[in-house]
């Protein structure tokens, strides 16, 4: 049998490895244990006989999946997770590795999170996998997932909770748009925490970011990409979850919705909601979504 079909090029094969290991890490915490868990994920691969991996529609893909379960098999047997309050002396030595790439802060949040919620977040939310699929991993309903996640979200921010006042997190919100409009790299840098991080959910429905962008700088840039100037596009300030977010359209259609947290007059953590399905409210014409005034 001619097996020259199923070759594939090398760079898709070391991206296809890269991406596995960056959602081990950030399941796990450790460089060590994501290998580990990688290479266990392709041993169940091959293990697999012929007929059943020709079967399979998207390699790729199934291999996340492996990879998150594998990860959560882990997380909910080891010793390592006893809860919020024992997050800090519970933490495994090999998490200086993510420690390095997302900061102290959002680590000590994520290692406070129980197995399922860490999964749905770091899958859903971080990764873009569907809902579907995390279900399908964790062993809930997708409802269940979806509320997961929601719960783990709200434990990341709540991480760095909001310092500013409303007066200054609008303050802060208005000048991140104004740096955005004016493409202002070194302006978007300087209102942006070094240990800044943005989340991207596109939901799987568009190509997003399907990793979370760290650090001043690269946060800036992302967010200067994401909104370059065109014709079509505007950036508004709105209220999105109580505090002053920005609502990026094109074509008079909602595409973006961005909800900031501030720390000391800066952006701590940004998340920007692209995904379709989450957006449909804000373009239905029943919602009322009201810019802040003077916006």
């Amino acid at each position: 049998m001619d097996f020259s079909d199923d070759a594939v090029p090398i760079a898709e094969l070391l991206d296809e490895r890269r991406h596995l290991l960056d959602v081990a890490l950030w399941m796990v915490g450790g460089s060590a244990q994501a290998e580990s868990v990688v290479d266990e994920a392709y041993r169940q691969w091959f293990e697999l006989p012929e007929a059943a991996r020709r079967a399979i529609e998207s390699p790729g893909a199934w291999l996340v999946k492996t990879v998150g379960g594998i990860c959560l098999a882990r997380l909910a047997t080891s010793a390592g997770y006893a809860g919020p309050a024992a997050a800090d002396t519970a933490r495994p030595q090999v998490g200086v590795e993510l420690q390095h790439e997302i900061g102290e802060v959002l680590l000590t949040a994520l290692d406070a999170l129980a197995p399922a919620e860490r999964a749905a977040f770091v899958l859903n939310g971080c990764f873009g996998m569907a809902l579907g699929t995390v279900a399908d991993v964790v062993g809930r309903s997708e409802p269940e997932c979806a509320e997961l996640a929601d719960r783990a979200r709200r434990a990341i921010r709540a991480c760095r909770s909001h310092t500013a006042t409303p007066e200054e997190h609008d303050a802060v919100a208005r000048a991140v748009r104004e740096a955005c409009l004016s493409d202002d790299a070194v302006r978007l840098s300087a209102l942006m925490c070094p240990d800044a991080t943005a989340f991207f959910d596109g939901g799987g429905k568009l190509r997003s970011l399907v990793r979370p962008v760290h650090g001043a700088e690269p946060v800036a840039r992302s967010l200067l990409t994401l909104l370059a100037h065109h014709q079509r596009v505007t950036l508004t300030a709105h209220a999105v979850n109580g505090r002053t977010g920005l609502v990026a359209r094109y074509g008079g259609q909602v595409a973006a919705v961005i909800s900031l947290d501030v720390a000391d007059d800066r952006v701590s953590q940004a998340w920007i909601v692209l995904n379709p399905d989450k957006l449909r409210p804000w373009n239905h014409p029943a919602r009322s979504v009201r810019p802040v005034i003077g916006s």
